[in-house]
């Protein structure tokens, strides 16, 4: 069973889902939540302690005072996606690759495009830091919750040349955080 949880931070809605004893999914929401597809969790539920631990971690490396996580995480793919998301793990907070860089570190040097491909399908974004990969001359290249989001992830960690890329949000380290934690019906 997955169970879900969503809150609310500097750079917008967030949910994550759990399913086990893994994270499995973080989603950046275009909008506030609605409350009809879910139902409420019992609060003493392992589901509910993982996610509270996961929304702390997220909301700790948000406002900068989290470098690295400790929430297991499971993402489904395939064997090249998987192989691809755990390189990415590799990149160190505050660094960037390129996708060539990451494609030739995976032993596919001429796979830039499927190592793209695989970054868009990361369905634990942040924890798996596709927003890490850059294009090959620097510049910011695609971003499923879109470029803002990836300049202020960016700009968080202090990345080399996020400062070229000006975050949108008026202050993107202060996080309003309220949740909502429910089961998927």
């Amino acid at each position: 069973m997955v169970t879900s949880s969503q809150f609310y931070t500097a750079i917008g809605w967030i949910r994550i889902s759990v399913a086990d004893d893994a994270l499995v999914g973080v989603q950046f929401l275009q909008s506030e939540p609605t409350p009809d597809s879910f139902r409420e969790l019992q609060n003493d539920s392992a589901s509910t302690v993982l996610l509270k631990k996961a929304e702390e971690e997220i909301t700790r490396y948000l406002s900068g005072s989290l470098r690295e996580f400790t929430i297991p995480v499971r993402p489904i793919g395939t064997s090249f996606q998987q192989q691809v998301w755990s390189e990415l793990r590799k990149i160190p907070f505050g660094e960037t690759r390129s996708y060539k860089e990451v494609a030739t570190q995976i032993g596919a040097p001429t796979a830039s495009r499927a190592v793209g491909l695989a970054n868009g399908k990361n369905p634990i974004p942040i924890l798996i830091p596709c927003h890490r990969v850059i294009g090959a001359d620097g510049s910011l290249t695609g971003f499923s919750a879109g470029l803002p989001i990836k300049r202020a992830l960016l700009s968080i960690e202090g990345a080399s040349g996020a400062s070229l890329f000006p975050v949108t949000s008026s202050n993107p380290g202060s996080i309003s955080s309220s949740s909502s934690h429910r089961e998927l019906s």
